[in-house]
């Protein structure tokens, strides 16, 4: 165990969207729930919040003050990202915030920061190794039992998907090998160069992979910050805290 007082600063990307404030104005915001930024303190990090656009060099004078990196959820990638065509259902996405994002992660990885992807998170990792995603998964499964909203099972409006976690990998000293999980995703990976897959829902969907070696970089692709697993982020932030207390050369 490392020393508990000492607190990492663990950066959480955002979105850029349009909202409207108290009496009807409209104008544009960064925002994340704030179930993110809790699960981070309750761990035991200070969270900073990343909006999307920062140019390479601002990334970079933000990152280098960083301990570790959660690359949240939101909207679909740009399918060019991984040299495909859009599927029809896939109708929007986010360049400026598709680019930041990457950016961050690269950034992390010439620091060796840690790296916890949630959903479009996870995804978004195995697209910066060169990985590719299953665009529309009702198509492959058959059911739309992983997407929310009106298919939701529970009262916050996502689907709670039952999954298996594999023996023998950092998640797994993290989370039970069975759990109930919260999720709102029609896309999944497809291909991870440089990950293992980790934990697999019963329909065979790939729904945790992590890096090979000692650095913590986990992808999940359910929304931990819904159901609070604590555990989960208290291992993030663990992993962040070994890093900032380990010894220089």
């Amino acid at each position: 165990m490392t020393d508990a007082s000492v607190i990492p600063l663990i950066g959480i990307t955002t979105y850029r969207q349009d909202a409207t404030w108290r009496g009807g104005e409209a104008s544009v915001a960064d925002v994340l729930p704030a179930e993110y930024a809790r699960a981070v303190e309750a761990a035991g990090g200070a969270a900073v919040l990343l909006p999307p656009g920062a140019t390479r060099a601002h990334a970079a004078a933000i990152t280098r003050h960083l301990d570790g990196i959660i690359v949240s959820g939101g909207a679909d990638i740009n399918p060019e990202r991984y040299d495909e065509r859009a599927h029809p259902e896939v109708t929007a996405w986010y360049d400026d915030r598709d680019a930041s994002e990457l950016t961050y992660i690269e950034l992390a990885d010439e620091r060796e920061l840690p790296i916890l992807g949630v959903c479009r998170g996870m995804q978004l990792l195995a697209i910066s190794r060169g990985g590719k995603l299953v665009q529309h998964l009702p198509e492959v499964t058959g059911t739309e039992v992983h997407t929310g909203g009106v298919h939701s099972s529970n009262a916050n409006g996502f689907s709670s998907v039952p999954v298996h976690v594999e023996a023998s990998h950092r998640l797994s000293e993290l989370v039970p090998e069975k759990l109930t999980v919260a999720c709102y995703h029609h896309q999944s990976v497809k291909s991870h160069p440089g990950f293992v897959g980790t934990a697999f829902s019963t329909d065979g969907v790939l729904h945790a992979m992590e890096s090979t070696g000692d650095r913590f970089v986990v992808g999940v692709q359910w929304h931990p910050e819904v159901m609070i697993q604590q555990s989960l982020f208290r291992g993030f932030v663990e992993a962040a805290r070994a890093r900032m207390l380990a010894p220089v050369g």
